[in-house]
């Protein structure tokens, strides 16, 4: 026998959280399903551990900068481990707080992946769960491309899984992703070389901005190679990667992690959105109106799902105005 609900959020990231415990203000009887930690990417791989370790990329920057106004300071090493374990433990608080949160906002909490049977009813686990709203909040996964070895290397979520600080470090992209990520790890230690498919980072950036940034990261001692086209990944006896990129950079290009930031796929081929006659993009994004609805009466779609700005703030938004208007 189905459980029913007066909204369902498929997905416990920003978009989804928000819009039920909206909802939930306004005395309706909501569900959030989530498959994985609370928070989704923001909390867990994005902004939130992104900004624990660019604090502590800026503190490198600040002890280099510190002799040049007058400072004797040295550096007496840097302990990742430390700083990992840390970043970690704040973001397990905040898992944990969630959890508190939904059960104080009266919004239950479904673990398990969701599957739509029609278009107001939900499985998970074999259990139905039925609503008369159901809210498409499932975000999006790095992308790892199609190339023999690509599994060897990692992902901006395997950035936060590193348990010691790579010495030797290839980033692949040429994104905010990539950029942040190839600073940070340049500022806390690595060797960090940048391959990008063309002449520039940050292709939809200002062109000043762009300019301003390349000439500061190679200053810091990132190489950045253009025009580079990666063909894939094999590992050495000692373990390290050999980067096979023909055109654009050496024939030896050897590090110990490649990560790949060349952008994220939406979260969308689990749903069984076919059985709800939701239409999706080729890419798998889920298209809305200005007010978040699909084309299909009853289930809309927030947040990185949608393929509008991936931003923490608009899925917020977007949540709080959606149970506003429905409730």
């Amino acid at each position: 026998m189905s459980q029913h609900y007066d909204l369902i959020a498929i997905g416990a990231g920003s978009g989804g959280l928000s819009v039920v415990e909206r909802a939930a203000r306004y005395g309706a009887r909501c569900a959030v399903i989530e498959k994985a930690r609370l928070g989704g990417t923001c909390v867990n791989a994005g902004c939130v551990p992104k900004k624990i370790m660019w604090y502590a990329a800026h503190l490198g920057h600040a002890l280099d900068d510190a002799k040049g106004y007058g400072f004797t300071v040295d550096r007496q090493g840097f302990d990742w481990e430390q700083l990992v374990a840390a970043r970690d433990r704040y973001v397990g608080n905040i898992n944990d707080w969630y959890v508190t949160y939904l059960a104080d906002s009266e919004v239950e909490l479904i673990r398990g992946q969701a599957r739509f049977r029609d278009k107001n009813t939900l499985e998970v686990d074999g259990q139905s769960y039925s609503a008369e709203h159901i809210v498409i909040s499932t975000g999006g996964t790095p992308l790892i491309p199609d190339l023999p070895g690509a599994e060897l290397g990692i992902t901006s979520d395997g950035f936060f899984e590193l348990r010691k600080c790579p010495r030797r470090v290839a980033v692949v992209g040429s994104g905010y992703i990539a950029v942040e990520l190839a600073g940070m790890l340049n500022a806390l230690g690595s060797q960090v070389t940048m391959l990008l498919r063309r002449q520039h980072l940050l292709g939809r950036f200002d062109a000043m901005l762009r300019e301003a940034l390349l000439e500061r990261m190679m200053d810091d001692g990132v190489e950045l190679l253009f025009n580079v086209q990666v063909e894939g990944l094999e590992r050495r006896d000692d373990g390290s990667l050999h980067v096979i990129c023909p055109q654009g950079c050496s024939e030896d290009l050897t590090v110990d992690t490649v990560l790949w930031a060349i952008g994220r796929r939406p979260l969308t081929d689990e749903l069984s959105l076919e059985r709800t006659g939701v239409e999706a993009n080729a890419d798998g994004t889920v298209p809305t109106d200005r007010f978040q609805n699909t084309n299909v009466a009853g289930i809309y779609a927030i947040g990185d799902i949608t393929g509008q700005a991936a931003l923490t703030p608009v899925a917020i938004a977007a949540g709080r105005r959606l149970a506003d208007r429905l409730f």
